[in-house]
């Protein structure tokens, strides 16, 4: 599955709640849903951004288009730091409610997507993530990823993209120096590349990457290349961007190499890691703080919800952000 640019929206005041719906409607209708479903979705996220509006603390919702194949969606995600909810299950009841109104908003939001899902931690806060498809919503992805634009800039200068070959999965996170339209297209064009030129390897992926940037003014980049069969991950990257093991003992960092993509790179080299059963590999730019603790979520949800969670609780908010979350499917 493929995603287009996220645009978020924090809701501070009333106004971001149409701002909100009119993205969700303008996606909707360039990716061609029929008008019920184009209603449907602008539903979805009235809800959500009003729920974020009524009850949490520092609410911001993301709406993006997703491709699998020739078919198109919308994404949403809603994400705030709190008071959340002890019975996220029970809340989306219709008539129940926490603050005096009918109580519709969560249940509307779980019959009229294609597919949703949440994490809520009284104190903490609550992610929902929403699909508005045309239909049934495709397979779960074994990857979730999201991006987020430094505040005042509209275009991100981080991009993630993923791709199966042979039975394993392919990661790439792009981190553009800098931030803003340079940033950003130094991170389109890796993705493109990434997409059109597969490499038989993580490291002569990341080394035809290197080559194809150097029109640019760079990034950071990394490669993890999951294999399943092995239970492990080739992993290659030049820069700042981190990539981890994660599992219930923890996390274990993989080596990315000093320098810039497309300018410096002294050395071009992967390391092949092994992944324990039931762990998960993250990726994030440096708009993450590397000072996260994993939580069980992160394991056993949903990946869009664990880097959800991951990117409200280690965004650093003054940079680009990314972060990617690749479950590792067990085979025998």
């Amino acid at each position: 599955m493929q995603s287009g640019d996220a645009t978020w929206f924090r809701i501070d005041d009333e106004s971001a709640i149409g701002a909100a719906r009119r993205a969700a409607i303008r996606v909707t209708t360039e990716i061609g849903l029929p008008e019920h479903r184009i209603a449907e979705a602008a539903i979805v996220v009235t809800e959500l951004a009003t729920n974020l509006h009524r009850h949490a603390a520092d609410g911001s919702i993301m709406v993006r288009a997703l491709r699998d194949g020739d078919r198109a969606g919308l994404g949403v995600v809603a994400v705030d730091a709190g008071p959340g909810m002890a019975d996220p299950h029970r809340a989306a009841d219709d008539g129940y409610s926490t603050g005096g109104t009918l109580g519709i908003g969560l249940g509307a939001i779980e019959r009229l997507s294609s597919w949703s899902d949440s994490i809520s931690v009284p104190v903490e806060g609550t992610v929902v993530a929403a699909e508005v498809w045309d239909g049934p919503a495709p397979p779960r992805s074994r990857v979730g990823w999201l991006t987020r634009a430094v505040p005042g800039e509209e275009r991100c200068g981080d991009t993630v993209a993923v791709r199966q070959e042979d039975g394993r999965i392919v990661v790439l996170v792009v981190d553009g120096l800098g931030h803003g339209p340079l940033a950003a297209s130094a991170a389109d064009l890796a993705r493109r590349h990434f997409d059109e030129h597969p490499g038989p390897t993580a490291a002569a992926t990341l080394g035809q990457l290197h080559r194809a940037l150097s029109p640019t003014r760079g990034a950071a980049v990394a490669i993890a290349d999951i294999d399943p069969r092995t239970r492990s991950v080739t992993y290659a990257g030049i820069g700042n961007i981190a990539g981890w093991i994660v599992d219930g003992g923890g996390r274990r960092g993989m080596v990315s190499m000093p320098g810039i993509a497309g300018h410096r790179a002294r050395q071009i080299q992967e390391w092949r890691y092994d992944v324990p059963v039931g762990a998960r590999v993250v990726l994030h730019s440096d708009g993450l703080s590397d000072k996260w603790a994993p939580s069980p979520d992160l394991l056993t949800r949903d990946p869009v919800l664990g880097a959800a969670v991951l990117l409200r609780d280690a965004g650093t908010r003054h940079d680009d952000a990314s972060v990617a979350v690749a479950e590792v499917p067990w085979t025998s």
